[in-house]
């Protein structure tokens, strides 16, 4: 189903990516005034299993042989969007400070529509009949239910802190203390359920089969 090289690519990124969201939920609530914010644990967990999902797992795929070939074209064009935007939403925060949720939100629309219009194009071609059978479809199903479940929070979130995302004082992550941010937490730890859920089972039926 998978080489030896993509397993273990993919899951040397899961550690990497709970190392690192370990780290960045300490020194965001560390109360030193981290930029930002504070961060809740939902908010933690989705921000890491996006970033490995979107910018490790479908780069890596991407270069997977046993995957069709429709399958690795989307998931490698949305890797290349996201690294691209990943880019630029970093100096735009970090820099020029003028990242805005509705940014985020026309680019996750158009990741939507991108992937979809591919899908429909490949018709049958996103399915076969070997190892990666149903997990092919599924796969593209889970990315665009990531995206739509990111737009959502994007548009909740903006809603809840009133637009106030811009500047040295911007606030870029739910917490878990404020009222304004229970409903987002809850519904973030919902959907986090079933995309980490997916995604160990797919793992471990890559790893079952690595030849």
């Amino acid at each position: 189903m998978a080489s030896l090289r993509t397993v273990g690519l993919l899951w040397a990124g899961v550690l990497v990516a709970i190392v690192m969201g370990l780290r960045f939920r300490a020194k965001q609530n560390a109360g030193h005034g981290a930029r930002g914010g504070k961060i809740s644990n939902p908010k933690v967990l989705w921000l890491f299993f996006a970033i490995w999902f979107w910018f490790v797992e479908c780069a890596v795929l991407a270069f997977e042989p046993s995957l069709p070939s429709s399958c690795r074209l989307i998931v490698g064009v949305h890797a290349l969007s996201m690294w691209l935007r990943g880019a630029a939403e970093m100096f735009m925060l970090h820099v020029t400070k003028n990242w805005r949720p509705p940014i985020g939100i026309g680019h996750d629309a158009l990741c939507i529509a991108t992937i979809i219009g591919l899908a429909v194009w490949s018709g049958p071609e996103l399915t076969t009949v070997g190892a990666w059978s149903w997990w092919a479809p599924a796969l593209v199903l889970m990315l665009v239910f990531s995206l739509v479940v990111e737009l959502l929070y994007a548009a909740l979130f903006f809603k809840a802190v009133e637009g106030k995302t811009t500047g040295d004082d911007g606030i870029w992550f739910a917490d878990a203390e404020s009222e304004r941010f229970k409903r987002i937490n809850r519904i973030t730890f919902a959907c986090n359920t079933p995309q980490v859920l997916f995604q160990l089972a797919l793992l471990g039926a890559m790893t079952l089969s690595v030849h």
